[in-house]
């Protein structure tokens, strides 16, 4: 269990998320917990609740609501993976997700560095901040916030740290690999780091670039090595969407799982969703930062091994 301080400290930074959206007239949802036809994503196993699922992400109710005609929202929520449970890893976490119509991936890297430097400087008194708010500082060492962030695609990371190239590591099955082991802990020192443009083979619910489909609109935000957050530039083809999801549920059957339902009132929804884009980030690692932490335990109420 928390001390008292950390759950102060805790308690003061949900209060700071909250007002930088509400002050940039987001409105605060709060959609279901259970679904009944979560996501199909071969990466992720939802934890079964009766004959449904507990969440893995809000991702497809609140994009139901953008269709229904809400142009800016988040939401802080409790998230369910099976499984995961690691230095940087819970079963049940703490999620960010904030989703704006008529907005594109390069506002959301926008978003991310502003409100970094908004939580800084109101939580400046944490032990993993300093300068006043203006840098981080992570075990020793210190990562400026100030904007503009570095701006790295995937292909020249592949370049700048491995041998080899993404369209090889895709086709030999070591994508994954190759990103965790050779190339996130590089990424983030001195400044965070927005990895963008990801191949088109793992665009999940991003759209592909116009100019290069070759490409989706995705990037995730790495500081001192640890992923933080993911976004896209939101997929609005219903049709292409089923048939990702399609490939999704096969890989699950690959893997010995039974993918649940296709989540149809999504795909009904999301031929009426606007050109929008969307972001998860993970408030506990998040916490992390901002105490110098490189354990999860230490930034929440109670680990599993506490009930």
């Amino acid at each position: 269990m928390l001390t008292f301080q950390t759950l102060q400290r805790r308690a003061a930074l949900i209060r700071a998320i909250r007002c930088f959206f509400l002050d940039r007239d987001f409105l605060e949802v709060d959609t279901p917990a259970r679904t009944p036809a979560p996501a199909p994503e071969a990466c992720i196993e939802p934890i079964p609740a009766g004959s449904w699922y507990l969440q893995t992400s809000p991702e497809l109710y609140m994009k139901q609501l953008l269709a229904g005609g809400c142009p800016r929202i988040f939401q802080i929520c409790g998230c369910f993976r099976q499984g995961e449970r690691g230095e940087r890893h819970l079963e049940e976490f703490t999620m960010l997700e904030w989703y704006r119509s008529e907005s594109s991936y390069q506002d959301l890297m926008a978003d991310c560095e502003s409100l970094l430097n908004f939580l800084a400087r109101e939580c400046a008194s944490f032990p993993g901040i300093t300068g006043r708010g203006s840098a981080l500082l992570v075990g020793g060492q210190r990562i400026e916030l100030s904007p503009p962030w570095e701006r790295l695609t995937v292909a020249r990371a592949f370049a700048r740290y491995t041998t080899s190239a993404p369209v090889e590591a895709l086709a030999s099955d070591r994508f994954d690999e190759i990103l965790c082991q050779e190339i996130e802990p590089r990424l983030g020192h001195g400044r965070p780091c927005l990895l963008h443009d990801y191949p088109a083979e793992l665009g999940s619910l991003a759209r592909l670039k116009s100019s290069d489909p070759g490409v989706a609109e995705r990037f995730e935000l790495y500081i001192n090595g640890l992923e933080l957050a993911n976004g896209f530039s939101e997929l609005t083809d219903p049709g292409e969407q089923r048939r990702r999801f399609e490939l999704e549920r096969e890989k699950i059957r690959a893997q010995g799982r039974e993918p649940g339902p296709m989540p149809e009132r999504f795909l009904v929804a999301l031929q009426d969703m606007p050109e929008s884009a969307g972001i998860a980030l993970g408030v506990d690692r998040l916490l992390m930062l901002l105490l110098d932490t490189g354990r999860i335990d230490d930034v929440v109420t109670f680990v599993p091994e506490e009930l």
